[in-house]
């Protein structure tokens, strides 16, 4: 059996270049690795187009084994 965590990780607005996160999200990787969960997928919601065709936010789902 597993467990899993959701992170929602928002992301800067911004039209004329790539949008940022706000936080670093490779040392919430780091933390939760140190936790026991395992990285097992960042999911990017559909796009709007009224945002210029990105999303607003990304997740990042983690898994760890329940005993």
């Amino acid at each position: 059996m597993y467990e899993y965590k959701f992170h929602r990780i928002k992301l800067e607005p911004s039209l004329l270049r790539s949008k940022k996160p706000y936080t670093d999200y490779q040392e919430i990787v780091r933390e939760h690795a140190r936790q026991g969960w395992r990285l097992v997928q960042i999911f990017s919601p559909t796009v709007s187009v009224l945002d210029g065709g990105t999303s607003e936010y990304f997740e990042l789902i983690f898994e760890k084994e329940t005993s």
